[in-house]
């Protein structure tokens, strides 16, 4: 029996409400570490990531990390009727204003917009991930199409509780090229 990317979302997403918090904030920590010393992170002055939900990887503390090293943050808004995102600079949480689905997003009024090409390194979210790179999200198909053309280094975060072997893929999915787990990264 083939598993569909429906059914991986749905287990992600309980596998992630139910896991133990402490145990979370462990692998948190452990993703923090490993991406701060990567050469991608490094090299990076402009990030493009987004504000998780409360069962995804906490993303706060990698903002938190690149203010206090003088990179710039940017955040993707959501234009749903027109199926894309665009980033914006994030200097303050309070730039952020509550969406659908209990999303927090750049306030375009508060914020500068940011260009593709000036994004040296975008941390895309998921849900599950595979050894090739290729990510199951949440559906909408944002980044797939928002990553065709960006030529900038892609890195996800994840625990290996949440990666595969392989996964389903449709001829539209773009892979990372960085992937990193509490036990390191996996290129």
């Amino acid at each position: 029996m083939t598993v569909n990317k429906a059914e991986y979302r749905q287990t992600a997403i309980k596998k992630l409400t139910t896991i133990n918090k402490q145990y979370k904030k462990n692998i948190e920590q452990q993703l923090l570490r490993h991406l701060l010393v990567t050469n991608v992170w490094i090299k990076a002055q402009t990030i493009g990531i987004s504000i998780s939900l409360d069962y995804e990887w906490d993303t706060e503390p990698i903002i938190r990390a690149a203010w206090e090293q003088g990179k710039n943050i940017c955040v993707p808004k959501c234009y749903p009727d027109q199926h894309k995102m665009h980033f914006f600079k994030l200097t303050s949480f309070s730039e952020l204003e509550n969406v659908y689905y209990q999303l927090q997003e750049p306030n375009p009024k508060k914020t500068q917009y940011i260009k593709k090409d000036k994004i040296d390194l975008l941390i895309v979210p998921g849900l599950y991930f595979d050894s090739f790179g290729y990510r199951i999200g949440f559906g909408g198909g944002y980044y797939d199409r928002y990553l065709k053309g960006f030529e900038s280094p892609t890195l996800s975060l994840t625990s290996t509780l949440f990666v595969e072997a392989q996964l389903p893929r449709d001829a539209f999915d773009i892979p990372v090229k960085h992937l990193i787990t509490e036990k390191g990264s996996i290129k």
